[in-house]
């Protein structure tokens, strides 16, 4: 796939090292706008599964039938289905939680090779930056699922395992599906077990299947019964103009 170059995106251009104070301050800016302009969108979400996945899978794949299955089990349970908002096993989660009659929402990078948010979504935000997409994927969600995919799906995957090794954020299910597909990636986190960086207790933050069944039980363990048990809706307030967003 050859990629459009534009070497003077705000990425690029900040990262190059220290710029005039104005210039970072109104990167500071879109920054905070792009994070308000996510907050606002997403402030009455229900609680959230976000799922992780390749955007190059077609339709026909056995990955995205399995992204469709678990998207509408996460339905099921009454958790919205998130995702980045794309073609792909993101679209198959968003749809299968749709087909369900749940709830699908994303959120979408802008590229220049464009990638178009999916059809299957009730409501969705347009981001420019991966850092704050992957704050907003977070943000929201109780439960992670990473489903195969590429350098961006394995940096979200090991993005969220290490903000909960560091307890940065509580200990929520993370699970890792694709045995065929992950199964060097297994056997380089036993590697890492072996050579003492990580902990035996750290490769224990995921579990590791194909089975959705599986699944379905462990975010029904240790998800499902805790939001109920601690989560209080949020109500929208006449004051601010405030109304539910799906």
């Amino acid at each position: 796939m050859n990629h459009l170059q534009n070497d003077n995106t705000d990425e690029n251009l900040f990262f190059e090292g220290p710029q005039s104070r104005f210039k970072e301050f109104i990167f500071l800016i879109k920054i905070s706008y792009e994070l308000i302009k996510g907050f606002r969108k997403f402030h009455f979400l229900d609680p959230c599964a976000t799922v992780f996945g390749s955007a190059r899978f077609k339709e026909d794949h056995p990955y995205y039938e399995l992204s469709k299955k678990i998207g509408g089990e996460l339905a099921h349970l009454g958790l919205t289905v998130m995702t980045g908002g794309g073609p792909g096993l993101m679209e198959a989660a968003n749809r299968g939680a749709k087909e369900a009659k749940g709830k699908s929402v994303g959120c979408n990078i802008v590229l220049l090779m464009e990638q178009n948010k999916n059809k299957y979504l009730d409501l969705w935000v347009e981001i420019n930056y991966f850092f704050v997409r992957k704050i907003l994927l977070t943000k929201y969600s109780y439960v992670f699922i990473i489903m195969p995919g590429g350098y961006g799906t394995l940096d979200e995957f090991f993005e969220i395992l290490t903000l909960i090794q560091v307890h940065k954020i509580k200990k929520m299910p993370v699970i890792l599906m694709g045995k065929e597909y992950h199964k060097d990636l297994m056997q380089y986190i036993d590697y890492m077990e072996e050579k003492g960086t990580i902990s035996k207790q750290d490769k224990a933050l995921f579990l590791f299947t194909d089975d959705v069944q599986e699944a379905v039980n462990h975010i029904s363990k240790n998800a499902v019964i805790k939001i109920k048990k601690k989560r209080k809706p949020l109500l929208p307030l006449r004051i601010f103009g405030e109304r539910k967003s799906i």
